[in-house]
């Protein structure tokens, strides 16, 4: 086995391993650790693909960022060291079918598309190229996906404010 796999095999484990404990952890805190371990090592496959742009955008925005902003309104909760409650059985069950049906989407997209070989072209990972790209309404342009993270980034921090808002519980 070669170092390259190597890397990539330690990098997996990290970013399956950190999205697991980060959604089957029962401490909130915990959970937001896990997903920033789970961040960086997509991070790390940013780096190992030598798209550092990305991976650096990675780290300043999800990990410097919504990481750091999830932690923030944690800690103005009032119950930020306590259990989370153990979720409903339908829910997780609801849970699981939604999490094997999308393996079972990506794993069907995945062996249905045909790849270009990387030694067909290699890639331009210029920051110029990649800004153009962004913002292209073309055939390779990503203005769509651009809007759709931005709207995630909203609602993480709607997500954010709303948990740090909660009115306190009643003391007896």
């Amino acid at each position: 086995m070669s170092a390259s796999a190597i890397i990539f095999y330690i990098l997996s484990a990290l970013i399956l391993g950190g999205g697991l404990l980060a959604v089957t952890s029962r401490k909130i805190f915990r959970s937001a650790i896990w997903l920033l371990f789970s961040l960086i090592g997509i991070a790390g496959l940013y780096f190992w693909f030598h798209v550092e742009f990305i991976a650096a955008v990675q780290i300043i925005v999800y990990v410097g960022g919504i990481v750091v902003l999830i932690i923030f309104s944690i800690f103005l909760t009032q119950q930020s060291g306590m259990e989370m409650p153990k979720p409903i059985r339908s829910r997780a069950i609801f849970a699981a079918l939604a999490a094997l049906s999308g393996f079972t989407l990506t794993r069907f997209i995945t062996f249905h598309h045909t790849y270009k070989s990387a030694n067909d072209s290699p890639m331009d990972s210029s920051v110029s190229n990649i800004g153009t790209q962004l913002l292209s309404t073309t055939e390779h342009g990503y203005v769509l996906p651009f809007e759709v993270v931005s709207i995630l980034l909203l609602a993480a921090m709607v997500g954010c404010i709303v948990i740090a808002i909660k009115a306190k519980p009643e003391t007896k």
